[in-house]
């Protein structure tokens, strides 16, 4: 290694190159600093806490079996759990999008924490004379297994952390189920008027879609539990002894309180990435239900004058820069996004997974990418639409009431009674009129006003059965 001050000299198989005296990185990080300034955002922070904690498990391993000194084996763990800690993040810059499989964060990682190491043992940066970023941060392992590791342990932290925001979302949506359960509205197909409901009943709906996505990303988590550690290449496991196989997958157990475990079948985690494809996928179903749920919110909530405006979602912030008062529905338009961006994210995974060739595939660090930041976006999205937007709803329950009234789809429930043409002819002359259903019914005196009454009541026509009949069971 030659210094001249702001820089010092490192080689590699292509060669020598200077690298900045004052960084960690090296050689292979430098060239990958500029052969991919892409996206302009460094990979996945998630992706380097999973690619820190394998690579500190790899260390116990080698030091249980001795494969090099058991102080180099110390250093390497202390300079993983600086990092950890928050340390150096600025020397993990590499860009999200980068050919060669990851290999590039890979060594990014593996240089930074030698050098640490090697100060550690009283060396310099770039001297690799105790501590060598292959030799020893990487021994027994390869990007190949070592990244798609990283992956999922950095993908069930997230997923569990989405599990729970939906498991929380649903609580609250079961909430306002029970607040609203009283309160009469116009149920909608095709936007257009339809049967009574309760207001509660919609957000029951709501509830179930939302505990389905719950269940659904829980149970995601047995697939990204068996890794390919001890793989190395293309999941031979060359260059890998076995006892090392054995103590790193216990001690990346022990690590993350994860059931990691080893595929039986290494090379298949190494080249088949649909383990991942599927997580998006349910990702992605969970997407699509808050996005349906967000889109009814705001529409139920629009005007509010010349909207539905059944509901009110909370004023968080003001809606306009020109328009004085207004406010805008922004908690439930923040969610959509998130859930445009997963379902966006799931078409990315799906065609790099699809493009693996062979042993590899070369297009991990775009399903990374895309899945991190699916997992990440999705809790925070759903987390915030929870406190600051659903447990806020309020139902304008008089509203509700003048929608009802003013439409004629309480017909419905006089068809039992008298027939299907009677009602039409009841329901069209409500229209025509202006008039309410109950008015019509009243001024042509086909049924008695207890009769009418009976029929009508709320807990008749929101309820199965026939409303006002001996099927029915009504609450007076």
């Amino acid at each position: 290694m030659r210094e001249d001050g702001k820089h010092r000299i490192e080689h590699d198989a292509l060669g020598t190159l200077e690298v900045d005296s004052d960084v960690y990185y090296g050689i292979h990080t430098t060239r990958a600093l500029a052969n991919f300034p892409v996206s302009g955002r460094p990979f996945n922070r998630q992706l380097l806490q999973g690619l820190l904690i394998v690579k500190k498990a790899a260390a116990m391993a080698h030091r249980k079996i001795r494969t090099y000194p058991a102080e180099t084996a110390d250093a390497i763990i202390a300079a993983c759990d600086e990092a950890l800690s928050g340390h150096f993040a600025d020397q993990f810059p590499v860009d999200a999008l980068q050919g060669g499989a990851g290999t590039s964060t890979n060594m990014n990682v593996n240089e930074v924490i030698a050098n640490r190491a090697e100060e550690f043992l009283g060396g310099r940066r770039g001297e690799y004379k105790q501590v060598h970023p292959l030799d020893h941060v990487n021994c027994a392992q390869s990007t190949n297994d070592v990244y798609p590791t990283a992956l999922r342990i950095a993908a069930i932290g997230l997923l569990r952390r989405v599990s729970q925001a939906f498991a929380t979302l649903q609580e609250a949506l079961q909430e306002k189920e029970q607040e609203f359960a009283g309160v009469l509205k116009l149920g909608r197909t095709e936007l257009m008027d339809a049967l009574p409901m309760m207001a509660g009943q919609g957000f029951g709906a709501y509830a179930k879609a939302i505990a389905r996505d719950r269940w659904r990303l829980y149970k995601a988590e047995e697939r990204l539990r068996e890794t390919n550690i001890g793989g190395t290449a293309i999941g031979t496991g060359m260059n890998a002894p076995q006892k090392y196989v054995f103590y790193v997958t216990d001690i990346l157990q022990e690590l993350t309180g994860y059931g990691i475990a080893r595929s039986e079948f290494p090379m298949d985690p190494t080249q088949n990435m649909d383990v991942f494809v599927e997580v998006s996928g349910l990702l992605k179903a969970a997407a699509v239900n808050l996005l349906k749920l967000t889109g009814d919110l705001r529409l139920l909530a629009s005007g509010p004058a010349g909207g539905l405006g059944e509901l009110t979602l909370p004023a968080v912030q003001a809606g306009s820069s020109i328009m004085p008062g207004k406010v805008n529905p922004v908690m439930a338009e923040m969610a959509a996004q998130a859930a445009m961006r997963v379902i966006a994210n799931d078409t990315a995974i799906t065609m790099a997974a699809g493009a693996g060739q062979l042993e590899l595939n070369a297009f991990v660090p775009l399903i990374a990418e895309s899945l991190l930041e699916s997992l990440e976006i999705l809790a925070g999205a759903v987390e915030l639409l929870d406190t600051r937007g659903i447990r806020g709803i309020v139902i304008d329950a008089e509203r509700c009431r003048e929608h009802l009234e003013r439409s004629s789809v309480l017909a419905t429930a006089l068809i039992g009674h008298i027939g299907y043409e009677k009602s039409a002819e009841i329901a069209v002359k409500a229209q025509q009129e202006h008039r309410t259903v109950r008015e019509v019914l009243s001024r042509e005196e086909l049924l008695p006003e207890e009769r009418i009454a009976d029929i009508l009541n709320p807990y008749q026509v929101t309820k199965p059965g026939i409303p006002g009949g001996s099927g029915a069971s009504g609450k007076q």
